[in-house]
């Protein structure tokens, strides 16, 4: 295997999700930028700390200047994620939705443009499998996350030239969210016509599978058991108590 694949900054990469995606990386001979919101949080062993509000307009200055070079991996995992729907609808909560889980990634896939010298370079957005059926819930949540898959085919048509792909996974439910409770997400976590709880493993496969295939760029990799087919009228932890 080789010592070094190159540069990644993973967003969010402290905590859940992004955490797992860095140690993963690390495994693969990345050198691994691991953002995160406060100084005194941890990221994975091996990793380099970048601290950045992503809500922030230099939040990407201050992620690429802690990587110190060329950027070949930028996977966009960070997400503002509370509840709101029509009827108490916020302006604050909605900009601040837009800020993190729109206008950070797209700042972030503009530096990484605008750095970019030679050789190939990849962005992975991380969406959500609820887009291909949506429902009321998270409203700003899912609006922000529509914004960012439209971010992404833009950038993908953008960018190829410059020999940089754009692609995206799209997960169902992982692991528990927002307020949701261990006994709850037990319930939910297989709801799907395949009767299978998606796990992050099956986020980190899809990730590398990207990685390993230059010649795909401008698609979503969906990860939901089927669950789209069902249409569900609520978000999927509201469907138990």
């Amino acid at each position: 295997m080789e010592t070094t694949k190159g540069t990644a900054i993973v967003t969010g990469g402290g905590k859940r999700v992004g955490a797992t995606i860095v140690r993963a990386l690390l495994d693969d001979g990345w050198r691994v930028v691991a953002h995160v919101h406060h100084p005194d949080d941890p990221v994975p062993d091996g990793a380099i700390r970048a601290v950045a509000d992503l809500a922030e307009a230099d939040c990407a200055e201050r992620l690429f200047d802690a990587a110190g070079g060329p950027v070949r991996l930028l996977v966009n995992c960070a997400a503002r994620f509370a509840e709101d729907k029509l009827g108490r609808a916020s302006a604050g909560e909605f900009d601040a939705h837009m800020a993190v889980n729109a206008r950070a990634p797209m700042l972030l896939i503009d530096e990484l443009a605008r750095q970019h010298r030679d050789g190939s370079a990849l962005v992975v957005n991380i969406l959500d499998a609820k887009l291909a059926a949506p429902n009321p819930d998270f409203l700003s949540y899912t609006v922000s996350k529509y914004a960012l898959a439209g971010l992404g085919e833009v950038a993908a048509r953008a960018l190829a030239p410059q020999g940089i792909r754009v692609n995206a996974i799209a997960p169902a439910l992982m692991l528990p969210s927002g307020e949701q409770d261990e006994a709850n997400f037990a319930k939910v976590h297989a709801h799907n016509p395949l009767k299978h709880g998606v796990e992050v493993s099956e986020l980190v496969a899809a990730l590398r599978f990207l990685i390993a295939s230059p010649g795909i760029t401008g698609q979503t990799i969906a990860i939901d058991g089927g669950q789209r087919y069902w249409a569900l009228p609520r978000d999927v932890q509201f469907l138990e108590d």
